[in-house]
């Protein structure tokens, strides 16, 4: 399964050159793993957390290869590349909806802990299974 949702630069995503802050490439990559996991679980994320599952990233490595501007619409690509049982890692780009030039590139590695810190000894269901399927059945682009 493929997340994947489009995005308008605003004045507010940009720094003083003109073009958009690296952070706000973080906030669009967050925003594609939670509706990801939404869409695959139909669970939003106060309803995991009501579950003591909370998805904190381990980490990130993102490259940057261009730069949105202001007014762009950028489309946000996610998806799960790989499963380990504890970890989950999402594939994921962001583009240009005009010109489908890519903007960056991301590999972001999620782990589950409960509402205490401590870390599940494997990734809870129903993420689990999801995260498994995907992995083991891509789908075919």
């Amino acid at each position: 399964m493929k997340h994947i949702f489009e995005q308008k630069v605003y004045f507010s995503d940009t720094d003083n050159y003109g073009v958009v802050w690296h952070g706000a490439y973080l906030r669009w990559m967050e925003m594609g793993r939670v509706e990801y996991c939404k869409d695959a679980t139909g669970l939003t994320l106060k309803e995991l957390e009501a579950q003591d599952i909370l998805l904190p990233v381990s980490s990130i490595n993102i490259k940057y290869k261009s730069s949105a501007k202001l007014e762009d619409i950028v489309v946000v690509e996610t998806e799960v590349s790989q499963y380990s049982g504890l970890t989950a890692t999402f594939k994921q780009k962001i583009k240009s909806k005009e010109t489908d030039k890519v903007f960056i590139t991301a590999e972001v590695v999620i782990v589950a802990v409960h509402s205490d810190g401590k870390l599940y000894r494997k990734m809870p269901e129903p993420l689990a299974s999801i995260f498994e399927k995907e992995v083991k059945c891509p789908q075919l682009v």
